[in-house]
């Protein structure tokens, strides 16, 4: 059976985007591959079983998401708050959303984007969505 391990993006700035993902995640540094053209920084916290895979390029143009990129996604206990959180530091997140099917609440969630554009979605934990 295959197990999850890694999504990787491409970042331009890696400090920016480390600066980001620290404040906005609580995602550090669990390990750091540096190369003479590029880097690989896996970032992770106590909570999650998978990390995500910063890989800045060196010197390279800048990147395009293309139409089959959709976004990365986090869980919270308390959604309002870390909406808050995220205007308070700076990150403009988009309105809170409900989605709803036939009366029953499915998710509560907001969208903010990081540093390079990538879409993350925050969703109260509920349901599915834990």
């Amino acid at each position: 059976m295959a197990k999850i391990i890694h999504t990787m993006v491409r970042v331009r700035d890696l400090e920016k985007s480390l600066d980001f993902y620290k404040q906005a995640l609580d995602l550090d540094i669990s390990k750091r591959l540096d190369f003479e053209d590029f880097s690989l920084v896996y970032l992770r916290n106590d909570e999650n079983d998978m990390e995500i895979e910063l890989t800045w390029n060196k010197g390279a143009e800048p990147y395009t998401h293309g139409s089959g990129y959709g976004h990365i996604a986090v869980a919270v206990d308390n959604l309002d708050e870390e909406h808050a959180r995220f205007q308070s530091l700076g990150y403009a997140p988009l309105d809170i959303k409900e989605f709803s099917r036939d009366g029953q609440l499915i998710a509560r969630f907001f969208f903010v984007l990081d540093p390079d554009g990538y879409k993350i979605e925050v969703l109260q934990r509920h349901g599915h969505y834990q």
